[in-house]
């Protein structure tokens, strides 16, 4: 296997759990905005998510205020901080296009349809009517995703990178959490 086959496998697997890891992080503070607190903890709390992300410095530059619709436009679909759902999605799909040989016809698809789902949805307003279905489907299309994958690829070097960029990711992201 070339490198560079290895490196778009890797990366699009990586992207795909990024993109989950986000959704699951941006729901739970989602929902925890929802309960009673003050303006102060609410605030403390979107801080907190922007901070385990590093993206603090990154949010600053583009945003005055800390608030749940500036995290969340931000985490979700701005185009210039490249940890965003949207930037996550886009390269993964990127990743697996650049690929798409060494991908099974329903790997492909389903990047494919991810993206173009992510978009029309954006467009038609259903992160805004609600955010927590949103991510659920976010998190419903990288399962999907990763059962693909595991379903249909043939046990070989391909799936190996493709495994390795989504465990890799998670252990990033655990070792934030923690």
């Amino acid at each position: 296997m070339l490198s560079r086959t290895a490196d778009h496998l890797y990366w699009m697997s990586r992207y795909m759990e990024r993109a989950e890891n986000t959704a699951r992080m941006l729901n739970v503070s989602y929902e925890t905005s929802l309960l009673p607190q003050s303006a102060d903890m609410a605030e403390q709390g979107w801080r907190g998510l922007l901070s385990i992300s590093e993206l603090t410095w990154a949010f600053s530059q583009k945003y005055q205020d800390v608030s749940a619709r500036n995290v969340m436009d931000f985490m979700v679909r701005d185009e210039t901080n490249l940890s965003s759902i949207f930037c996550c999605l886009r390269a993964a799909r990127e990743n697996a296009r650049a690929v798409r040989g060494a991908l099974t016809t329903e790997v492909w698809e389903t990047q494919n349809q991810t993206w173009l789902e992510f978009n029309r949805m954006l467009k038609e307003g259903a992160f805004e009517r609600d955010p927590g279905a949103f991510f659920e489907w976010v998190k419903f299309r990288s399962h999907l995703s990763r059962g693909v994958t595991v379903g249909t690829m043939q046990m070989d070097e391909a799936l190996h990178f493709l495994r390795i960029g989504t465990f890799l990711e998670r252990a990033d992201n655990t070792a934030r959490l923690l």
